[in-house]
């Protein structure tokens, strides 16, 4: 499929598509035209970078951590994190659970709030 019809099933931009190709997240092959071809796994990859980006990890990390991921293409046995990404893994887990008991805080204090409101 063409980077169009990519973007469109993803609702992501061609411009995050050429990105995450260029941050070696997504590959494709070129047509004697130039155009880029992705193959129909590539949908599920996007999906899946999106994920790893709205859980706050950068395109470096991500990177490193797609190898270990099963793939959809092939469904080829991952490779094994090593212990620094494993590390790393459990540190951004915990910054998210950090930020999930501030999100709780938050919403209780505005569940307190329109409480009192309402009366």
């Amino acid at each position: 499929m063409r980077i169009g019809e990519l973007a469109q099933r993803t609702a992501v931009s061609e411009r995050s598509l050429r990105y995450y190709e260029k941050q070696g997240l997504l590959t494709s092959e070129r047509t004697p035209g130039g155009h880029r071809e992705y193959a129909e796994s590539a949908v599920d990859r996007v999906i899946r970078i999106q994920e790893l980006f709205a859980a706050g990890l950068c395109s470096a990390k991500i990177a490193q951590l797609l190898p270990c991921l099963r793939d959809t293409a092939d469904g080829a046995a991952p490779e094994t994190a090593s212990p620094w990404l494993v590390e790393q893994l459990t540190t951004e887990r915990e910054r998210i659970d950090r930020m999930i008991g501030e999100l709780i805080r938050s919403r209780n204090v505005l569940d307190e709030v329109i409480e009192s409101a309402i009366g």
